[in-house]
């Protein structure tokens, strides 16, 4: 297996159950309450990967207040190397304050803390062991100069890039030439390509504007409809999972862990897009971000479970 490496965010992540979320200026009740010592995209997807049994290096900081130490405990007992994981002091971790309504949808709210000093400096610093491995993960809640950065050094050597463009926001047209995958979910694909997204068939269209500003291949998260893989030849839609959906938080990062596994095993990219679908529809049976994220026995036992209903199916048509 190629050795993966994530740089990016960790969090932790505090969560309230409401039955609906509130509108501008009214209070909302919630039903429950819970901290979790792991959150944040970047460690999400690096326990994530843990749990499927990767040999995957985490890099990223923490602080030294609130629950950042016990973070740190909690990635090391999950096979996650954490030798590159700084501790920031007298600084909080970067907290993420999410809301789950009863229909398992989702409202974050995310402070940097740590993850704001993450910056070129540092990375250099780690550079000889981050250049090591063969495949990496990016997402944005750490500065974006330092992503570029990473991004455009690893280009350079051959390296394989993830690349998750969330939370979503204004990019640089500069960073799609950098990555060989990048996967948006629907609300960050329309952010990026700015059109909105009503039928099928607009996923490819949006994922069309962002070759067209020099990405390789996008592949467009589309929740419980699976994925659509887009390149510049064509457009292959890769069914979803059914489950019995709780919390849909972390799922797009399970998604993401779920394809770098798959790549890193040798598996070609429709393989690895199935496999991730089914890592993301697990990571939705449960409440909690890295609490929810399935061991590969799981992945492979649905996937196992579906294959007579997916061989009556169009597994991986075109659109």
């Amino acid at each position: 297996m190629a050795r993966i490496c994530v740089i990016g965010s960790l969090n932790v992540d505090i969560f309230m159950g409401v039955e609906q979320f509130p509108r501008a200026g009214e209070n909302v009740v919630a039903s429950s309450f819970q901290v979790f010592t792991g959150g944040g995209k970047g460690a999400n997807q690096a326990y994530a990967l843990g749990r499927l049994g990767a040999e995957v290096t985490m890099v990223g900081k923490v602080g030294d207040q609130f629950y950042g130490l016990n973070y740190l405990q909690v990635l090391k007992e999950s096979r996650i190397n954490c030798d590159y994981i700084g501790i920031e002091p007298d600084m909080y971790s970067g907290i993420g304050v999410v809301a789950v309504n009863q229909s398992g949808e989702n409202s974050i709210y995310v402070y940097p803390g740590a993850n704001g000093k993450v910056d070129i400096a540092y990375l250099e610093g780690c550079w000889d062991a981050i250049e090591e491995h063969e495949l990496f993960l990016f997402q944005l809640e750490i500065p974006l100069e330092a992503t570029l950065y990473a991004m455009e050094k690893l280009r350079g050597s051959g390296k394989r890039i993830i690349f998750d463009p969330a939370p979503a926001g204004p990019l640089p047209d500069a960073i799609y030439a950098r990555v060989d995958y990048i996967t948006p979910n629907q609300s960050e694909l329309e952010a990026l390509s700015g059109m909105l997204i009503q039928e099928e068939k607009d996923f490819a269209v949006a994922a069309n504007i962002l070759l067209a500003k020099g990405a390789t291949t996008v592949i467009a998260k589309a929740g419980a409809r699976g994925a659509y893989i887009v390149t510049g030849e064509e457009v292959t839609h890769v069914p979803g999972f059914r489950v019995n959906t709780v919390d849909t938080t972390a799922a797009g990062d399970s998604f993401n862990a779920g394809l770098a596994y798959a790549l890193a095993e040798g598996m070609d990219l429709t393989q690895s897009v199935r496999f991730a679908n089914a890592v993301a529809a697990l990571a939705t049976t449960a409440m909690g971000a890295q609490q929810a994220m399935p061991l590969l026995h799981e992945v492979e036992e649905l996937m196992s479970e579906s294959e007579t209903d997916s061989s009556r199916s169009r597994v991986g048509h075109r659109l």
